[in-house]
This record gives C-alpha cells, structure tokens and sequence, in this order.
C-alpha cells in the first residue's frame, strides 16, 4: 500500500460525498477510493498523469476523470461538506506559485488560466481565507502580479465574522471601512507610507501566521507548490482536494 493512499478512517469521512452511490442517477462506482488514491498520488507526488503507477489503473482515465470532476465542482463540494469552521477570527493571505512551463500554451478557448508575470517570475496567485484555527475556508486563484487588496472582498464574501486579520498588504481604508459598517473589526497593520497610521492589536495580529502554516501545509503537496495544471479548475481542483485532506487530519 502507498504512503500516499487516503487512510480507512478518511475514506469513511468522505466516501458517501462522492458520485456513483447506490440509488444516485448512474451506475454504482467501484473504484471511487482507487481513483481518490491516484489524484493523491499525484498531488502528492508531482508526476505527470502519463507516470502515474499502473496500480492506480489507466493515467488517461485518471486524468479524464479528475478533469470532468472539477468541470463539475465536485472537489469543491466535496471540501465544503467538510468543513466546520470556527468564523470568530478570519486570516486572509495569498502566496505564488511559480508555474511550470507545461502550465502555458493551451488553447483554453477564452477560459480564464489565472496566469500572469510577477516579481517571483511567471506564475498564479492562491488567495486564500482561514478560520480561527488555521483550517482552510476558501480559495481563489489570480494571475501572479494581482494586488492582494483588489480580491480581498471577494475572498471574504458575506461571512460575517468579529475580525478579519491581514498583512500590510490589505491596507486599505475603503475595505477598512467596508468592514466597519459590517461590524467587522479589521486587524491589518498601516503601511509605513501612512500619514495617519491606523491602531490595530499586535497581540491578535500574531495569530496571522496561522495563514501562512495553512499554506505551508498545502505546499506539501508538490502539485500546489509548483503549478502544472494548464486551467484554474484543474489547480482549483488540486487545491481543494488537498484542503479536503487538512481537514480529514
């Protein structure tokens, strides 16, 4: 058996979230939990789909599969049936991703791959929110250069929690204000250029390298650290099924 195989415990968590269930519209799948093996194995691994392991079945099947899956939102369905966040405290961060050159050059007929060139070089921006406890929330891809401050309200949504925590880089006195009439409290610290530096709690503001263990813990999974999927669904669907594995832990 794989290190990198889902566990009896984790399957049992979630193996009633995915298609192919007895009495759904289709057949009654089989292989469901070799099939969550190979995309881990993947994720994990960083391979390319063509080396997947013939242990996992067919690397086109595979792929196909997992293709059509984040065509149907299905990772991120299965992501958010997991989650039982504590929304006192929302973290907000992003980190880059550098992508690898097999990542560009599709014809994605207009889609939208959330790729572009910034100071780290050409790649896709993760923002990402967190609950109080570090345990991922939400997640949303940009092209490498976006500002963090211009998907900050979208990456926030309509949650309603008591504070929101950001780095220097959500500065900003319009989503400031926006949080306010919310009741939100926003803990994100001046940039130095401010004439009229804002207060903000040191002490809760510590807590916002939570974000950051958060992304870090997606990192283990190579096919996040380094991007290879040639649209944002597909990366999408990697991140979420990664943040799905976070939670199960």
């Amino acid at each position: 058996m794989s290190r990198h195989n889902i566990s009896d415990d984790n399957w049992a968590k979630i193996k009633h979230l995915l298609p192919g269930q007895p009495g759904q519209h289709g057949g009654v799948a089989k292989d469901n939990r070799l099939f969550i093996n190979g995309v881990l194995y993947i994720a994990k691994t960083g391979i390319a789909c063509r080396d997947l392991p013939s242990m996992y079945g067919k690397w086109n099947s595979v792929f196909h599969r997992f293709n059509r899956w984040s065509k149907q939102g299905r990772w991120r369905r299965i992501f958010d049936a997991l989650q039982d966040p504590d929304l006192e405290w929302l973290l907000i961060d992003s980190t880059v991703i550098r992508a690898h050159q097999h990542a560009a050059g599709m014809n994605t007929k207009g889609e939208d791959q959330d790729l572009g060139r910034s100071r780290g070089g050409f790649g896709t921006k993760i923002h990402g929110v967190f609950d109080a406890l570090g345990n991922p929330v939400d997640f949303h891809l940009s092209p490498g250069q976006d500002a963090d401050i211009t998907h900050a309200e979208a990456i926030i949504g309509d949650r309603t929690p008591d504070v929101v925590i950001g780095d220097k880089g959500y500065d900003s006195d319009p989503l400031v204000n926006k949080l306010k009439d919310r009741g939100i409290d926003a803990i994100i610290p001046p940039k130095k250029n401010r004439k009229q530096p804002r207060e903000y709690d040191k002490i809760i503001y510590k807590d916002r390298n939570k974000a950051e263990r958060g992304f870090s813990f997606l990192k283990q999974y190579r096919r996040i650290a380094t991007r290879y999927e040639k649209t944002s669904r597909n990366f999408l669907g990697m991140i979420f099924l990664a943040a799905s594995m976070i939670l199960l832990r």
